[in-house]
């Protein structure tokens, strides 16, 4: 969903509402912030709960920093690591601490310095192995710390992929990168693995010289390796305080170029010129986010794309921004995903969700950013139009997971629950139709904006709860509570199925795609030779995606009507990733055979789970196609990311 081919049309006029001069009990600044509402959610003090998809005890200790010092060893599939926590006692009489690890081999700890005492639990099935330390010593309330761990990564750590020179594009050295999110640092790093935990964070990284480092941090100069003349240091600061998810790791033979005044691409030489010219426009989106909702305090802001088997779209790692190959269009429609990942550093980044229940406070605000983003470079019609195409996904979701999946809830219990395994578009659509209908309520956008920015000022470096976050919208808001009380909380947060509130969007930028839909659906054989190419002449790729999503809305259409379509407008060979895994579902619904290779060779040569689980749903639905769709994950598996290969095991049903 991102943004349509330019267009030389003046943005249009804001329309300014009746009300926007309305008093407000906060105006942008934090200073004399109070919160006046003790509104519970749902009638649960969220504030309260424990984060049920960590071992550790964020209660009793927190994190201030890490000292990280790595070996990267390509031979082993192994890292070779020391962990330095300096961490903090909030309550009197501790004698030990526990920190969540999955897979790791545990060498030796101390603390302060003195040799600790260890152990490792129970393995759990998703949390990994607490490793629970004992000191030789008693904190109190306020005291620090130093908890260092020397340890080693497994070889099937599920945080980190290594591609062996083949797999790469220039095909001569390996490569490595990291994903945290949401619960696999403890693969990587023994630590507080919960995004309620924040600390800063410094690392070496010892790699053979010929290959470069980058880290979700700021970049501090390269040292010898005095051990090993054959290999370099890497060293990073990342002086912002951030979550364990956002630690992210690359080691391959990158390039980069400069893109901006506080921005680099990087990625392999094979592509690095086209993502400089893809992403040329990732300073005006910078300085139209900082515009709308404060000065960006990262320093540098860095784009890494990634081999094909990264499974996401993007990942907002603080300073460096992964994205995936699949957004290299060639003509900048699939970079709203940038905005995106731009507009996490802040809704996310800064302000973060305090457990994985929360997740919609990071994605529904960094969607309804990202939009803004558009909005202010474009048009509304430019946000409307996604909200809209947004809002069908939504759709779809709750069709594929069921209406009264309790995944579905915007805040759903994942006490038992793997993150990976609850991840969807509902956090992000869900949330984004919330905040959507709350603009519509309390004066439109400026004026929801504003709170916005307040609400960013207030928990800027800070974890926190739905419940807080609603407490933070009454207080802003005091002079409409009667606007507020008639809001179905419960039902927004802890109802499965659709919301209770369906969007009006313009749909000026959409008509045309609906028009061109029904003319399809409804087409009788005799009329098929009324379509041409000159059908999509004037269409944005944006437009095209959302023609074939509203097709993907409708009963299949017959074969004869898939195959007239391929040989008038030729999508088989088109190159956005966007327009094709749209494409190729309808060819799988309509039982299409000469679809079937064709799928399968997108779900092997990228891993965009986004893309890869629909496309492998719908061989496996498909008969004919099922037995070589299996045949095909088991021979590419290996060489799949990690969470990208365990669920779609589970989308086959091979677990």
């Amino acid at each position: 969903m991102g943004m349509p081919a330019r267009r030389e049309a003046q943005p249009t006029p804001r329309a300014t509402p009746s009300h926007f001069g309305r008093s407000r009990c906060l105006m942008g600044s934090r200073e004399g912030f109070s919160i006046q509402t003790d509104a519970s959610v749902g009638g649960r003090r969220m504030d309260e709960q424990r984060d049920g998809s960590s071992c550790t005890e964020a209660r009793d200790y927190t994190t201030r920093h890490l000292a990280l010092t790595l070996r990267v060893d390509f031979q082993a599939r192994r890292l070779q690591g020391r962990a330095a926590l300096t961490i903090e006692a909030l309550r009197d009489g501790l004698t030990s601490l526990t920190l969540d690890t999955r897979d790791l081999k545990i060498i030796k700890a101390t603390s302060n310095g003195l040799e600790a005492e260890f152990s490792l639990g129970d393995e759990h099935s998703f949390k990994g192995t607490p490793l629970t330390i004992s000191f030789p010593f008693e904190m109190l309330r306020g005291q620090q710390a130093v908890v260092e761990i020397s340890y080693e990564t497994s070889p099937e750590a599920s945080a980190l992929q290594w591609l062996t020179a083949e797999q790469t594009a220039g095909r001569k050295h390996p490569y490595l990168f990291s994903q945290c999110q949401a619960i696999h640092c403890r693969s990587m790093v023994p630590c507080q693995d919960t995004p309620s935990v924040k600390s800063t964070y410094n690392a070496r990284v010892s790699v053979p010289k010929e290959l470069v480092v980058l880290m979700s941090a700021n970049r501090d100069g390269e040292l010898p390796d005095n051990h090993d003349e054959s290999r370099k240091i890497y060293c990073f600061r990342q002086t912002v305080p951030i979550p364990s998810y956002l630690i992210a790791l690359v080691v391959g033979c990158l390039e980069s170029r400069v893109i901006g005044p506080r921005s680099r691409v990087w990625s392999e030489k094979e592509m690095v010129d086209a993502a400089a010219r893809e992403f040329e426009e990732t300073e005006t989106m910078l300085k139209t986010a900082e515009n709308l909702i404060g000065a960006y305090v990262w320093g540098q802001y860095d784009l890494l794309v990634l081999p094909p088997s990264f499974p996401y779209g993007g990942m907002e790692n603080p300073c460096l921004t992964f994205v995936t190959p699949t957004l290299l269009a060639g003509d900048k429609s699939l970079s709203n995903v940038i905005a995106h990942e731009i507009s996490h550093s802040w809704t996310g980044n800064l302000v973060t969700n305090k457990t994985w229940e929360h997740f919609w406070l990071n994605e529904g605000h960094t969607v309804y950013l990202e939009r803004m983003i558009g909005r202010c470079m474009f048009d509304e019609e430019l946000r409307q139009f996604e909200a809209n195409s947004g809002w069908k996904s939504l759709l779809e979701a709750m069709e594929t997971l069921g209406p009264t999946n309790p995944l579905t809830n915007l805040v759903p219990e994942l006490s038992d629950t793997d993150p990976d395994d609850a991840f969807s578009s509902v956090p992000y659509e869900k949330g984004f139709a919330l905040l959507y209908h709350l603009e519509q309520l309390l004066g439109g956008p400026e004026i929801f904006m504003g709170f916005l920015k307040v609400y960013i000022q207030t928990y800027a470096y800070s974890s926190i709860t739905t419940e807080e976050w609603k407490k933070c919208l009454y207080s802003y808001f005091c002079n409409e509570t009667e606007v507020l009380d008639q809001i179905d909380w419960n039902a927004w947060f802890h109802s499965p199925g659709i919301p209770p509130f369906t969007p009006h969007y313009n749909t000026s930028l959409t008509d045309g795609c609906i028009s061109l839909r029904k003319k399809w659906t409804t087409a009788s054989d005799s009329e098929l030779s009324c379509f041409s190419e000159e059908d999509l002449k004037n269409m944005s790729s944006q437009q095209k995606i959302e023609f074939l999503a509203l097709l993907l809305l409708e009963p299949p259409l017959r074969l004869n009507k898939v195959e007239k379509m391929q040989e008038v407008y030729n999508f088989n060979g088109i190159k956005n990733a966007e327009i094709k895994f749209r494409w190729l579902r309808l060819c799988l619904r309509s039982r299409w055979e000469k679809a079937i290779p064709l799928a399968l060779q997108m779900v092997t040569v990228q891993g965009r789970m986004k893309f890869t689980r629909p496309l492998y749903r719908d061989l496996y639905n498909f008969e004919k196609a099922r037995q070589q769709t299996i045949d095909t994950f088991m021979k590419n598996k290996p060489s799949m990311h990690p969470i990208t290969a365990a669920l779609v095991a589970k989308d086959l049903h091979l677990v």
